[in-house]
């Protein structure tokens, strides 16, 4: 399911126009957006937890030339499943 997907059935399950829940949708992410940003973690109990990851810098291979490069140090977001959403997925 994609954006638009996701925002037809939001619409359809709230009652919500979808102008509202296109609104409501992107409101969301960007908060998520702007939390994760500012090294926050942002949990919803028994959904799960978005979070910020960091990557140390470390070495690495050109797949094409074989060379060696240094990758530097990253931050990336991270989301782990919380034990309700695993449960609703595994029945």
């Amino acid at each position: 399911m994609n954006k638009a997907g996701f925002i037809d059935k939001l619409s359809e399950q709230s009652g919500m126009s979808k102008t509202d829940a296109s609104h409501a949708v992107e409101a969301v992410l960007e908060t998520i957006r702007r939390e994760l940003s500012s090294g926050e973690e942002i949990a919803f109990a028994g959904f799960g937890k978005f979070h910020v990851a960091t990557r140390h810098a470390r070495e690495g291979v050109h797949p094409r030339t074989g060379e060696r490069i240094s990758i530097p140090a990253s931050k990336t977001p991270k989301f782990s499943a919380g034990s309700g959403l695993k449960r609703s997925v595994n029945s």
